[in-house]
């Protein structure tokens, strides 16, 4: 399984993170042709980050061709638009395969 991760730092208002994170954002998100599931965790406060979200793909080769797809461009677009200052993406691949 090759993962995409991503973390955000906590937001300055956190009830309109949530909206648009769960309401909007996810679904776009779900529509990425490849991705085979997604981990959502909320952090206690305290934490330097707020949210990870883990996304599964077959392969890294899976992962490049759903990065080319119109629905993956809308998902990242929509992300920087409303969290680009909040997230780092990290990428890897499990090494128990």
């Amino acid at each position: 399984m090759y993962k995409m991760i991503a973390l955000f730092k906590n937001p300055e208002n956190p009830a309109e993170f949530d909206e648009h994170y769960f309401h909007t954002h996810i679904p776009l998100t779900e529509k990425i042709p490849g991705l085979r599931k997604m981990e959502v965790t909320k952090f206690k406060s305290g934490s330097p980050y707020y949210l990870m979200n883990v996304m599964y793909y077959d392969s890294k080769e899976a992962f490049k061709e759903a990065s080319k797809t119109e629905e993956s461009k809308a998902s990242g677009k929509d992300v920087m638009s409303f969290a680009g200052d909040l997230a780092t993406f990290m990428f890897g691949e499990d090494v128990n395969e």
